[in-house]
């Protein structure tokens, strides 16, 4: 990519799209191109080759998708496959069919087996069952994987993808009741400091292990990839770091300013033990993740206050 390429970046309101678009700036490519879902239904075949044919971007970063938590994907498993599918399909198809130069497809790590060693390399896909809990997403990213590998086989489409860690960071969602562990974590304690509570419950023994990582580091490795790598075999990124629950709360706690008791109710379900990405292939090209967690948190508890238009 250079400084006057033309970039489309489906997903731009999202956590990682928004993280897309302030890298790209940063490297002084200002030509992005964005729709919001209301301007452009991806899910709508003929409305997306038509805004291909129009705005012919040169370069596609696919972070667009339906996402949730385990209620909606237990609620709503038709319409997470069925709206991923036709979102992933219509772009990866109007992107080839109009000569872009270059695509990335972002997937989840949830795309691994449920019991995967750990860490977790990219040859694990595909090699046990998934996590029944959200795997009409999953089914959903891993047809997007391969339909990268199919078009980079057939028709030498440079399609690439990516599989980020749980992320973090500025433009999270911070829903009480539908949001991931992080921000979840920042609306709990800093509610309980605000009502003056002794003490905080977090769900689980605390003891499983999870991997973060700051959603503008993950961004920084998405444009790398797209500058450095071309290949068919999709790519981890991560921190290369896991820490318990029950630590992740102590941290949270100290970024939010809560100063009273983490308390673990060993009657709600733990998950998985554990999840880590083996990141090895994309540090072996020459990409680190630079945000420390702890700095990481501060950051994301500032975006929480800004967002819920209070003081800190």
């Amino acid at each position: 990519m250079q400084p006057g390429s033309k970039v489309y970046v489906a997903g731009h309101r999202g956590l990682v799209g928004s993280a897309i678009s302030r890298a790209l700036h940063a490297q002084g490519i200002t030509a992005i191109i964005t729709r919001t879902s209301k301007e452009l239904d991806l899910r709508n075949q003929q409305n997306v080759a038509n805004f291909f044919a129009k705005e012919q971007p040169e370069y596609v970063f696919l972070a667009a998708a339906k996402v949730g938590g385990i209620h909606a994907n237990n609620t709503y498993p038709a319409d997470f496959i069925r709206d991923n599918l036709q979102m992933q399909t219509n772009v990866i198809d109007a992107a080839w069919k109009n000569g872009c130069k270059k695509l990335l497809f972002l997937g989840s790590s949830c795309i691994y087996p449920k019991l995967c060693p750990q860490p977790i390399k990219e040859e694990y896909l595909l090699t046990g069952p998934l996590e029944p809990t959200n795997e009409w997403y999953a089914l959903a990213k891993i047809a997007g994987i391969k339909m990268c590998q199919a078009y980079r086989a057939q028709y030498g489409f440079d399609a690439i993808s990516a599989m980020p860690t749980n992320l973090y960071g500025p433009g999270d969602n911070y829903h009480p009741e539908n949001s991931h562990v992080i921000p979840a974590l920042i609306r709990r304690f800093h509610e309980a400091k605000q009502a003056g509570k002794s003490e905080v419950v977090i769900w689980g023994t605390g003891t499983p292990r999870r991997e973060f990582l700051y959603v503008d580091d993950l961004a920084e490795a998405l444009v790398f990839l797209m500058q450095q790598y071309s290949g068919a075999e999709h790519v981890n990124v991560g921190c290369g770091q896991d820490l318990t629950i029950k630590e992740l709360a102590g941290m949270v706690a100290h970024a939010v300013g809560f100063a009273g008791a983490i308390t673990a109710d060993a009657t709600k379900p733990d998950g998985t033990p554990q999840k880590l990405l083996d990141i090895s292939r994309i540090t072996a090209l020459g990409w680190q993740p630079r945000t420390p967690l702890e700095v990481g948190l501060v950051t994301a508890y500032a975006d929480f206050c800004q967002k819920e238009k209070i003081e800190q």
